[in-house]
């Protein structure tokens, strides 16, 4: 069912690197026009990391491996496109509607074409209360059966990183940080928790990828690369921001697949666009990571 450009079709046959990218940041994660700016920007960073761009979503009900210009756009501008995670897939792909892929689905398509590398922002998880409200993201249980890396600056920091983390643990997931010793928040370098797994550059990365699957290892692993210290925002900044959005959240009564839209739209209005600069660069600096992991694996792979 897959549609796969000619791009991406003759380098996944040449076992040359490609880079898997998701596209509900595009369609959810970010305001028009800076969306599909980000999303065009990031396709050449991977491009001059030496890695095949694949940017996955469903367009009138067609899973597609790598778009253009005008799918993006399409994207980036068209409000009806639905927020699509797993479960989502069947229906919007036989009611042949549009769909911005999740972490959760992006990495099952990816999977499906043979792609091992996916970069993204921030990864989903355990939501704060997620004790009481059981609001925990897809995209864990998908990291626990689905052999794909993904390539991320943490847990978003909206999210309960430390029930995240023990969760991850407990369905055998590897979760390496590159080149710290502490896991990072997302909007800043550390979380003040330290780091499941280290290792050091592209090399070790492809290594243990390598090293995890022909171990017979079903779950995906979470490379988790903090964002460039020049960008990022302290948690004495926005910590307290946070908070705010999260009561925001409480009193509007929102919840499910709207809050993480909601949470990161607000917290951009809180921070005069400060967040949204954040969430660019790490995205960047996660694009460039990806590449070189992507062609490392590549050479191991080979």
């Amino acid at each position: 069912m897959l549609q796969v450009t000619d791009e991406v079709a003759t380098a996944l046959a040449d076992g040359a690197p490609v880079v898997a990218l998701e596209s509900t940041i595009i369609s959810h994660g970010m305001p028009y026009p800076q969306n599909v700016e980000m999303a065009t920007e990031v396709e050449g960073i991977v491009r001059a990391g030496g890695a095949v761009p694949a940017t996955i979503a469903v367009l009138g009900g067609v899973p597609r491996i790598g778009l253009s210009t005008d799918d993006l756009e399409l994207l980036a501008s068209d409000p009806d496109v639905a927020k699509v995670s797993v479960r989502d897939l069947p229906s919007v792909v036989a009611q042949r509607r549009h769909g911005a892929t999740t972490v959760a689905s992006t990495m099952r398509l990816a999977a499906l074409a043979g792609i091992r590398t996916f970069v993204t922002g921030g990864l989903g998880g355990v939501h704060r209360g997620a004790p009481t409200t059981f609001d925990v993201s897809a995209d864990l249980t998908e990291l626990s059966r689905t052999q794909v890396a993904v390539v991320c600056a943490g847990v978003k920091s909206i999210l309960d990183i430390q029930l995240t983390l023990e969760t991850l643990e407990t369905l055998g997931v590897p979760v390496i940080v590159d080149g710290s010793d502490e896991f990072p928040a997302f909007y800043t370098r550390g979380s003040g928790f330290p780091a499941p797994l280290r290792a050091d550059g592209p090399d070790e990365i492809a290594a243990t990828m390598h090293a995890a699957w022909s171990l017979g290892l079903d779950s995906g692993i979470v490379v988790a690369h903090p964002v460039p210290e020049a960008d990022e925002i302290p948690a004495s900044e926005i910590d307290s921001v946070i908070a705010r959005a999260l009561a925001d959240l409480d009193e509007r009564g929102i919840n499910g697949r709207d809050a993480t839209p909601f949470l990161l739209g607000r917290i951009v209005e809180l921070t005069d666009g400060a967040s949204l600069t954040t969430n660019i660069a790490l995205v960047r600096e996660n694009a460039r990571v990806g590449s070189a992991i992507a062609a490392a694996y590549a050479a191991t792979a080979g």
